[in-house]
C-alpha cells in the first residue's frame, strides 16, 4: 500500500498523503523525477523523504519509489475533482433533504469498479463519496478500497449511523479518506428522531460519532439548521465542541433535484445567513458530479443534461464543459436582469428554485434591492 501519491493537479504537480488534507506543491522536475524511478527500483529521493517527514511525520526511506508512491499518469481530461451518488437510498426520511424520492437503484459491484477507473481515467483525484447513505451501500466497502488503490483522495458524506460498524470502521481506517463528514440534525432524541422520522436515530448517530472519534477519524460535522431543530443550535454547538469535532452550518435548504418544493418547507428564515455573491465555478471543467447510475453531470444540482459514462467511457466527457456553459447561461426567469451580477446563486440552482415556485428572497436579489429586475 502506497504512502504518498505524486500527480499532476491542475496546471501544477503535488505530493499528498491519503487520510490527510496537507500537500507538497511540486516542481514539474521533480514530478518527472520521481515517474522515471519509479520502474527503476531506486530508493524515494532524499529531497522526497525529508519533506515528507516534515510535513507528515513519516519516515518513507529507504523504501523503492515504486513501493512508497502512488505515480499518477497525466490526464488526457482536466476534471480533477468530482462527486459520486453510490447510491441515493437513505436508512433516514429527511423533511429537508434535496433527493426528494430515494431509491435503491444504481450499478451493480462491476460497474462501480469501472466507472471508478473511469474517474481515474478522467483525471479525478480528489473524490467525494456520498448519497443517499453512502454507508448503507453494499459496495461502498469494496469501492473506498478501489479509490484508495487508484491513488484517489476520498471524502466521504454520511449521516453517521453505520460508523459503528466494523466493517465500515475497518474499511475507513485502512483506506483513510481525507475527511468524513457527518452530518447532524439535533442534540436531543426528540428533535433528532422526529426530524430524521426515524426512531432511534441519535442514539444510532451519537454511537457513530464516538466510534468515531476513538478510530482517530477526520471527522467533520454538518451542522443542519432547520425551523423544526433550531432551538437546539447552541447545543448541536456544544456537541461537536465536546467531541473535539469542527464543525459548519448550512441554513439554506435547496429544492429538490427534481424542482420540487416539499424541502423547503423545513427552513427557518430567522437563521438564515447571508450568501456571498456567486462569482462563477469550475463545475463541468475541472469538476463533475457522477449520479448511481453512472451519469455525469456539471454537479448535483445542474443535472438536465447527463452523459452516460456507463455508456460512452471516459471520452464522453469531451462534451461536459460545453454543457456547462450552456446550463450557466442566464436564460428563462433570468433574462434581462439588472441585478444578475449580484445573484449568490447559480442559473442552474436558480432554475431549480423557479421550478418549486420558491419565494423570491430565497434565491433573488429583488426583494432586497427593490428593483423589479
Amino acid at each position: 500500500m502506497h504512502d504518498l501519491i505524486a500527480s499532476p493537479f491542475l496546471n501544477s504537480f503535488v505530493v499528498l498523503r491519503p487520510g490527510r488534507l496537507e500537500g507538497i506543491a511540486l516542481p514539474e522536475r521533480r514530478f518527472r523525477e520521481l515517474a522515471q524511478s519509479h520502474g527503476s527500483g531506486l530508493a524515494v529521493p532524499l529531497w522526497l523523504t525529508d519533506a515528507a517527514r516534515s510535513r507528515w511525520g513519516i519516515d518513507v526511506a529507504p523504501r523503492p519509489v515504486s513501493h512508497a508512491v502512488h505515480i499518477r499518469d497525466a490526464p488526457v481530461y482536466g476534471h480533477s475533482r468530482a462527486s459520486w451518488e453510490i447510491n441515493l437510498g437513505c436508512d433516514l426520511d429527511c423533511e429537508h433533504c434535496y433527493l426528494g424520492e430515494k431509491r435503491f437503484a444504481g450499478l451493480d459491484a462491476e460497474g462501480k469498479q469501472r466507472l471508478l477507473l473511469i474517474l481515474r481515467d478522467a483525471g479525478v483525484l480528489w473524490l467525494q463519496i456520498t448519497g443517499g447513505e453512502a454507508l448503507i451501500n453494499p459496495h461502498f466497502a469494496a469501492s473506498c478500497r478501489l479509490a484508495h488503490d487508484l491513488g484517489m483522495m476520498v471524502e466521504v458524506l454520511t449521516n453517521g449511523t453505520r460508523l459503528t460498524s466494523p466493517t465500515i470502521l475497518e474499511s475507513l481506517t485502512t483506506s483513510r479518506p481525507y475527511r468524513v463528514t457527518v452530518s447532524l440534525y439535533g442534540a436531543t432524541a426528540e428533535t433528532y428522531d422526529s426530524f430524521t422520522r426515524r426512531r432511534g436515530a441519535f442514539r444510532r448517530v451519537t454511537r457513530g460519532l464516538a466510534a468515531g472519534v476513538e478510530a482517530g477519524l477526520p471527522l467533520r460535522l454538518a451542522l443542519i439548521v432547520t425551523a423544526q431543530n433550531a432551538h437546539e443550535n447552541d447545543r448541536m454547538r456544544g456537541m461537536a465542541d465536546e467531541l473535539g469535532i469542527p464543525y459548519k452550518e448550512y441554513t439554506h435548504m435547496s429544492p429538490t433535484i427534481y424542482g420540487g418544493a416539499e424541502s423547503l418547507a423545513s427552513q427557518s428564515p430567522a437563521h438564515l445567513k447571508a450568501l456571498e455573491r456567486f462569482t462563477g465555478c469550475n463545475a463541468g471543467h475541472t469538476f463533475l458530479h457522477v449520479d448511481p447510475h453512472g451519469r455525469a453531470s456539471m454537479c448535483k444540482v445542474g443535472r438536465d443534461e447527463q452523459i452516460d459514462l456507463m455508456a460512452e467511457g471516459v471520452e464522453g466527457l469531451v462534451r461536459l464543459g460545453a454543457i456547462a456553459d450552456r446550463l450557466m447561461l442566464r436564460t428563462g426567469g433570468c433574462s434581462g436582469c439588472r441585478l444578475s451580477g449580484l445573484c449568490s446563486v447559480c442559473r442552474p440552482l436558480a432554475k431549480r428554485y423557479q421550478e418549486a415556485k420558491a419565494p423570491l428572497n430565497t434565491y433573488c436579489q429583488h426583494e432586497q434591492k427593490g428593483d423589479s429586475g
